[in-house]
């Protein structure tokens, strides 16, 4: 692990906010026996463990065991916090008024778009790009409609999807001066721009998590691979970012780890109880 320029909080920490894709799970979305050791560690040093994703509720539920999560999960990047029995403690659905300049802005540029609800996926195109893959991620296939006029009231996230990464890099650009005071619009993987409420961001779960625990946010460390993770970079008191991870996100962390192919997750948090460990001395 090599350590970046921005000093970490002198503050112990108290807990773990990670993400999850290209983070706790490699990119054949495995979840390693290495990295629900990691996790158990954690707990035995007295750290609580939480995640964070783009994933919607439904996603989500498959880590509680093997994690045995005991905490309230942040989905949808903070758009639906839900408890471990995938319960709704809250949720931030996006503002109706400007959903479908959202979606004519994703068109615009070429990407295909999906719109995600507390309990179902919907899209328009079941051979669409990568319909099969977040299908299979999820453990759970799209309901299909002719068009979105009767699910937008009520989406939690709209997504972008396209195989140009370009074009996804560029719509983000546009919707975050468009319509930023509005909504959250980012990456939550190159081919995936994520579109949500404007407090249903990975900061916001920093945030939360630390007035949830009664502590200042210096206390949470914070791990993830993908532009939509900085947000949570800065507003937490150590931040590691994957191997995986881009230059600029890598740029914004307080350490950079192995890739998530090379168990980079259990590698950070051993590094991060060796943090812990010098700070009590």
């Amino acid at each position: 692990m090599v350590e970046n320029v921005r000093d970490s909080s002198e503050s112990s920490i108290v807990a773990l906010l990670a993400d999850v894709d290209g983070t706790l799970l490699t990119t054949e979305k495995v979840l390693t026996q290495q990295t629900i050791d990691a996790v158990r560690r954690l707990r035995e040093s007295g750290i609580l463990f939480c995640i964070t994703s783009g994933r919607p509720p439904f996603g989500m539920g498959m880590f509680v065991e093997p994690l045995e999560l005991e905490v309230a999960m942040a989905a949808f990047n903070g758009g639906i916090i839900v408890r471990p029995d995938l319960s709704i403690v809250d949720q931030k659905p996006l503002p109706l008024d400007i959903v479908p300049q959202v979606v004519q802005a994703l068109r615009a540029h070429g990407l295909d778009v999906w719109v995600f609800g507390a309990t179902d996926w919907y899209v328009t195109d079941p051979k669409g790009t990568r319909v099969d893959r977040e299908t299979s991620n999820l453990k759970r296939p799209p309901v299909v409609v002719e068009n979105y006029d009767e699910v937008l009231r009520g989406a939690i996230k709209i997504v972008g999807v396209s195989l140009d990464v370009d074009a996804v890099a560029r719509c983000e650009a546009v919707l975050q001066s468009k319509f930023g005071t509005r909504v959250s619009a980012a990456r939550s993987q190159p081919y995936y721009l994520d579109v949500t409420h404007l407090e249903a961001n990975k900061g916001a779960v920093v945030e939360r998590l630390a007035k949830f625990l009664n502590v200042s946010t210096a206390r949470i460390a914070t791990i993830g691979d993908q532009p939509n993770d900085v947000l949570m970079f800065k507003r937490s008191g150590l931040s590691i970012a994957m191997g995986n991870a881009g230059a600029e996100v890598q740029r914004q962390a307080t350490f950079v780890t192995a890739s998530c192919g090379e168990e980079g997750f259990a590698r950070a948090v051993d590094r991060l109880l060796e943090v812990q460990a010098s700070r009590a001395r």
